[in-house]
């Protein structure tokens, strides 16, 4: 099985689900990608950026960001995961 997002065979214990719609605003469709892609998806938009636009994976594979994110994850193993940092601009859109 291959991940959706980077298009990298996924390891037993490198993926998990992903709400195409977050579940706090009524979605139930998930798909499955690797850790590290899931965490990007979350540190990139936020749930409402999820909800309003980003709730494809067509959608999610435009985005400046995750372009650059695939060609950089592309080059590393299929068990490769480092967790993520938050942006100052993502920190701030986080629910206090």
């Amino acid at each position: 099985m291959k991940c959706p997002i980077c298009n990298r065979e996924m390891v037993e214990g490198t993926y998990n689900d992903h709400h195409l719609i977050p579940s706090t605003f009524g979605g139930r469709d998930t798909i499955t990608l690797h850790k590290i892609c899931h965490d990007k998806i979350h540190h990139t938009f936020s749930e409402r950026d999820l909800a309003n636009y980003y709730f494809t994976v067509e959608r999610i594979l435009e985005h400046e960001e995750i372009i650059k994110f695939i060609k950089w994850v592309q080059k590393r193993s299929p068990d490769f995961y480092v967790k993520h940092k938050d942006t100052n601009e993502r920190r701030g859109k986080r629910k206090k």
